[in-house]
């Protein structure tokens, strides 16, 4: 684990990929956006809360249909990038879920392990690094704080609203820090 000076974890890293594409980014979120989560959100209702068993249980999340139309459609003319806030440890379990469901795998930015920031200042961090050497044609996001968030600093970017989000997502991400 890498520490910043300020005592804060490390950022995720941003593959090398995207910088060498030439197309503009399409910026996907996973859950909320293109799984659906509900059914592993009592884990997080528990208490104490089951983060591994919440994680665990993502292989088992439905396709969002709407989300997944909306990469399919990026894809001919952009190059898509995930950025969710799922931590690293799931990378394989994530990726194998992308190719059950017929969706691109690479690249696939994670939340680092020990990095429990709400996920709208990880992406805020990731997205500041990507358009420094890509440009971000648009961001699809189903928090609502990341999405405002990202609209005050002027991102193209668009709340997922096919399933509505949660408290218990919401305080997940915002509270604990921690998808």
């Amino acid at each position: 684990m890498t520490i910043s000076a300020a005592g804060v974890p490390a950022p995720p890293t941003v593959p090398r990929d995207p910088y060498s594409e030439r197309n503009p980014l399409a910026v996907f979120d996973i859950d909320g956006v293109l799984a659906d989560v509900r059914h592993r959100l009592h884990h997080l209702e528990a208490r104490p809360q089951r983060w591994e068993h919440f994680f665990q249980a993502a292989d088992r999340d439905p396709l969002l249909v709407e989300g997944a139309e909306r990469v399919r459609a990026a894809l001919a003319a952009h190059d898509v990038l995930y950025l969710t806030g799922r931590p690293e440890r799931t990378r394989r379990l994530t990726e194998d879920w992308l190719v059950r469901h017929d969706l691109p795998v690479e690249p696939l930015v994670m939340r680092a392990d020990d990095d429990q920031r709400p996920a709208r200042w990880v992406k805020r961090e990731v997205l500041r690094k990507l358009s420094a050497v890509r440009s971000v044609v648009s961001v699809l996001d189903d928090d609502p704080a990341v999405v405002s968030l990202l609209e005050a600093d002027g991102w193209p970017v668009e709340l997922a609203t096919w399933l509505p989000h949660s408290s218990t997502l919401r305080k997940a991400q915002e509270d604990t820090g921690r998808t």
